[in-house]
């Protein structure tokens, strides 16, 4: 069994020690405090990694006409496996940051918009999954980077896989 300490995972110091998700990270937020996407940390990354690849979806999203269906916040592909995290405010300035950053690409969350997007949270005690994939290939997804289109490509590539969940 592995030992904890060498364990992949994932963490977020915007996350608060309850495990709560706060407002601002959300589309409840207000003005300049709203809608930005978490910090990201990652530890562990597995020796072979060649690209890590983010998908952040609201788990307990009803859908107005049926059961729960997760609502996909976030898709971000392609991140090297040198980096250790994403900063506070990340999404959309991917391409301001250059170096490291230069080939990450943002894919379209369920506003049908690159980028993060914090949903409206009609109810309290929503839950966030944070996936972390460490792959042994770097994604081509061309230009519309979806979910289904990564979780497809990352199929029989996946080294590792790291889960952090809030609550919102």
């Amino acid at each position: 069994m592995a030992n904890a300490s060498n364990e992949f995972r994932l963490a977020s110091s915007g996350i608060d020690h309850e495990g709560r998700l706060p407002r601002k990270y959300t589309g409840d937020g207000q003005g300049a405090k709203k809608n930005i996407s978490p910090p990201v940390e990652w530890y562990n990354v597995p020796a072979e990694t060649k690209t890590l690849a983010l998908v952040v979806e609201d788990i307990d999203a009803p859908d107005p006409s049926g059961p729960m269906v997760p609502w996909i916040c976030w898709v971000v592909v392609n991140i090297p496996p040198t980096l250790k995290g994403l900063p506070e405010g990340f999404s959309g300035k991917e391409e301001q940051k250059g170096g490291d950053y230069l080939n990450i690409k943002e894919g379209v969350n369920d506003f049908k918009v690159p980028g993060w997007g914090g949903p409206k949270v009609p109810s309290p005690g929503h839950r966030f999954e944070f996936k972390l994939y460490a792959l042994d290939d770097e994604l081509r997804l061309g230009n519309k980077v979806t979910k289904d289109k990564v979780m497809d490509a990352v199929e029989g590539h996946v080294l590792g896989e790291a889960l952090l969940t809030a609550i919102f």
